[in-house]
């Protein structure tokens, strides 16, 4: 997909998670455990990381989540970040913890000695800040002033409390201004991106269930990244935050920006489908999904009209016809399977084109590279081609 040339932040490091400037962009998510229980945390923190989280925030509202920070973060895998509001105790305790970043509001510390001490302890440990600026929380005065949480409220609180940082000479930050409405996020992240350089964390906050939230968040986070706004993102889902990690890195992937996934094109199906390509298609994505694959693209496709020519633009693909399947490879017909043994056929191809693609690599300047088992290669009957019927 074409998409806007990135903006230019200023970069900053999560642990070993470059943010802003050229690095990819990166995905997050938070656990939904108590933090003092540091072995349930563990366990979604590597549950996330194992889904493909390149950084894990916790909760930290009480003392004991704090104390049970150094653990974590030793043994989380990822880069951690500490979740903090008011207390600058905390905030301190997570930083002597060893976490990679704190979330803070500064506005939310009403004494300005509090921002000095954080800002100067993030600073000497070389550690970032996210400033969270969020529509359910906004200063009352904002509120009153805009009559409502609006873009240009979110950005000013954000202006304001990245100022609140830099008068301690504090400049290692990233910034989200997240809204539930998903047309506020949107002009809310535009407005800011033209008013500073720093690093953005795109997010719509209190998305829902995956019923909605999955729609909200493709829409605003895709939104501002195809016009090359955003350095990292958190899509926010009322349900196992494993969902969110999936969620985040089909965004980036449907736009180009993520590759470390295979991405199954599959008919929506019609009357013209030879088979029932839902059940085919939903057979296809369970199975790949437990094999060990490089980033590769599957087409699984119901009919002879579009179904022949997405087959031959995928990595491998099927394109079903009457009582049996054409099978592709590399762009080259590999010839027809039987109906009851398409998914068989095609898990096949896919381990021998994996295999063709960690020993070679990607094919270069057009050159079609076409796997093939010993004594598989059948005949290849033509397909009748006529016009699309709708």
């Amino acid at each position: 997909m074409d998409s806007q040339p990135r903006r230019k932040s200023r970069q900053i490091r999560v642990g070993d998670v470059a943010i802003g400037g050229d690095a990819p962009i990166s995905v997050q998510s938070m656990t939904i455990t108590k933090t003092e229980d540091a072995q349930a945390t563990l366990i979604q923190v590597h549950e996330l990381a194992t889904q493909g989280a390149d950084i894990v925030r916790v909760a930290v509202p009480h003392e004991a989540d704090a104390r049970a920070l150094p653990l974590i973060v030793q043994e989380g895998g990822v880069p951690i970040i500490a979740d903090i509001h008011f207390s600058v105790r905390l905030a301190l305790l997570a930083l002597e913890a060893g976490v990679h970043g704190l979330r803070i509001n500064p506005g939310n510390m009403r004494n300005p000695s509090h921002v000095k001490e954080v800002a100067e302890g993030a600073r000497d440990r070389g550690i970032p800040i996210r400033i969270g600026v969020n529509a359910g929380s906004l200063d009352k005065k904002l509120v009153a002033k805009y009559g409502r949480p609006t873009a240009e409220a979110l950005v000013e609180s954000a202006l304001y409390e990245i100022g609140l940082l830099e008068e301690h000479g504090f400049e290692d930050v990233k910034v989200s201004v997240k809204h539930q409405n998903v047309s506020e996020m949107i002009a809310a992240y535009r407005l800011l991106a033209s008013k500073t350089d720093v690093p953005l964390h795109l997010g719509v906050t209190e998305a829902g269930t995956p019923k909605q939230g999955v729609v909200k968040s493709a829409i605003g986070i895709g939104t501002l990244l195809a016009e090359g706004i955003g350095d990292t993102i958190r899509v926010s889902l009322t349900a196992d935050p494993v969902e969110e990690v999936k969620v985040g890195k089909q965004i980036l992937q449907s736009l180009g920006l993520r590759d470390d996934s295979f991405d199954l094109v599959a008919c929506p199906s019609c009357g013209r489908a030879e088979l029932d390509v839902v059940a085919l298609a939903n057979e296809v994505e369970a199975a790949i999904e437990k094999m060990d694959l490089p980033p590769m693209q599957i087409a699984v496709m119901g009919c002879e009209v579009n179904g022949p020519g997405e087959a031959r633009d995928a990595d491998i693909g099927i394109a079903a016809g009457p009582g049996r399947g054409l099978l592709f490879a590399k762009g080259e017909q590999l010839g027809w399977v039987p109906h009851d043994k398409l998914v068989a056929a095609l898990l096949e191809e896919a381990e021998r084109v994996a295999a063709e693609i960690r020993a070679h690599g990607e094919p270069q300047g057009g050159e079609v590279k076409v796997v093939r088992g010993a004594g598989r290669r059948q005949a290849v009957m033509p397909i009748a081609m006529g016009p699309p019927t709708c």
